[in-house]
């Protein structure tokens, strides 16, 4: 009896080839379209979400359980309709071809140049955190290089998956963009294909597994990872601004985010006064956590872990403050209660994994360097986050502290600004996209020398003798 599994992979598989072929035929057909017609596509897909704002918001809260309509709207639809702008104000600009220097000593009147060329057909792998954004930003760097595209998203966006399949076709054609649907085995096959590059967003572990597949066909790659964000308050900066800066991204999302404040540095003296101010400021903004303003967590097997986080850290000794004491989520929403973590020890499970979640542990110091020590001896993380005002303080942190990205006095907004790049750095990604370094990623910036009608290479021509010598040793006076 035939495996009807084993059947519907062959056809996922056949699937996912087919469109490949489709589209790298479609870019040879193609293969550097101009200005006008990268506009185009980036308003293609700007109206799109446009358009569809309303059903899109629908179907990542359906996705969530219950995801709040205004982070959706501000992180999502908001921010990367002003990268669509963007891009399309910068794009002529960044298609020029480049004018480099020569060696004039060999070859008088030859002229080099860097000409920014398309790839040919991007993958992109999505995760369920910020499935719109993490799905048209890559697309909006994507289509300026003038490429096509396949796009495979998370299975935890079943919703928003099938929407978007079912509304692409009357935007683009799929030899152009082509969404696909999780069901079980497609991310592996995705990451076997032979594209001319793979962006994949997500957790370290799966991160390898991608690496290891593309590397099968030697698929370049952008790894957009995640790891554990540090902030640090210092004693200069006003405690109460560092708290509801701190606060307001910790729960943004319900702390889902691979760049949020995974933990945070206080003052060993001020840890009592930033207890109280995060009380205060989680009764004033978040009263009730079953409330459509506060997002659920993703599924059952994520608040499960959540919850098991939490009873480790206690059974390990650590001090749990409940900031929304006395209020339970109502059953089915998945709502997780905002905690602070006192007290915390590296043998906690909160200290070892990436949080991705409503959980803040607050560590105590003295002095800067034991700041640094303790970030240093664990991996880079994807965003650093230093609260200070002190310019040379500023500078030690910046200069002391490698990382993905930087925020300072504020967190998650670095992502936010499309004329910075974004990527990670070792364990938290490598590559990086947004602005002009997402059109490059994108590109190829193709070295072309082109020679002039005289070349003094001629006379440098075997058999040497006494005119060559001469050639070589007045060039190498010159170069010395």
């Amino acid at each position: 009896m035939e495996d009807p599994q084993h059947n519907y992979q062959d056809a996922t598989r056949s699937e996912l080839t087919t469109c490949l072929e489709q589209q790298r035929a479609a870019y040879h057909a193609n293969p550097n379209p101009n200005l006008e017609q990268r506009k185009k596509d980036l308003h293609t897909l700007k109206n799109m979400l446009s358009e569809n704002r309303e059903a899109i918001v629908t179907a990542i809260s359906e996705d969530y359980g219950n995801r709040s309509r205004h982070e959706t709207m501000l992180a999502e639809v908001i921010m990367v309709l002003d990268g669509f702008n963007f891009a399309m104000k910068h794009l002529k600009k960044w298609m020029k071809i480049q004018k480099r220097e020569i060696e004039f000593t060999l070859y008088p009147g030859a002229k080099n140049r860097v000409i920014p060329q398309p790839l040919g057909v991007v993958g992109v792998i999505v995760p369920w955190n910020f499935p719109v954004q993490l799905a048209f930003t890559p697309l909006t760097y994507i289509f300026a290089a003038g490429n096509c595209a396949m796009v495979k998203m998370s299975e935890n966006s079943r919703h928003l998956s099938r929407l978007l399949i079912k509304l692409m076709p009357d935007y683009f054609p799929s030899e152009k963009l082509s969404f696909f649907e999780e069901t079980g085995s497609v991310g592996i096959q995705f990451s076997q294909l032979p594209f001319d590059h793979l962006l994949f967003t997500g957790s370290g572990a799966t991160g390898k597994a991608v690496m290891a597949s593309a590397a099968k066909t030697l698929t370049p790659v952008t790894l957009e990872l995640g790891g554990k964000s540090p902030a640090v308050i210092a004693p200069d900066y006003p405690l109460k601004k560092a708290v509801e800066r701190i606060m307001f991204a910790k729960l943004f999302n319900a702390g889902q985010i691979c760049v949020n404040v995974d933990y945070v540095f206080v003052p060993e003296d001020r840890i009592d006064e930033f207890v109280d101010i995060a009380k205060a400021w989680v009764n004033k903004h978040c009263p009730d956590i079953n409330s459509p303003d506060y997002t659920s967590i993703i599924d059952q097997k994520a608040f499960e872990r959540l919850n098991e986080a939490l009873t480790d850290a206690s059974q390990h000794g650590a001090t749990l403050v409940n900031l929304a004491e006395g209020q339970v989520s109502t059953a089915g929403l998945r709502k997780m209660p905002p905690h602070l973590v006192l007290n915390p020890s590296d043998d906690m499970i909160l200290l070892q994994r990436e949080i991705f979640g409503p959980i803040m542990p607050v560590i105590p110091y003295k002095e800067q360097q034991a700041v640094l020590d303790y970030i240093n001896k664990r991996d880079r993380p994807l965003a650093f986050y230093p609260f200070t005002n002190d310019r040379s303080l500023q500078s030690f942190y910046l200069d002391h502290v490698m990382s993905g990205g930087v925020c300072v006095n504020d967190a998650l907004l670095h992502p936010g600004q499309h004329d910075l790049p974004f990527g990670g750095v070792g364990p938290s990604g490598m590559g990086h996209y947004h602005g002009y370094e997402g059109f490059v990623t994108f590109s190829k910036l193709r070295p072309v020398f082109y020679q002039a009608g005289f070349s003094a290479l001629k006379f440098l021509a075997p058999p040497y003798g006494k005119l060559a010598n001469r050639m070589l040793n007045m060039i190498l006076k010159r170069k010395l």
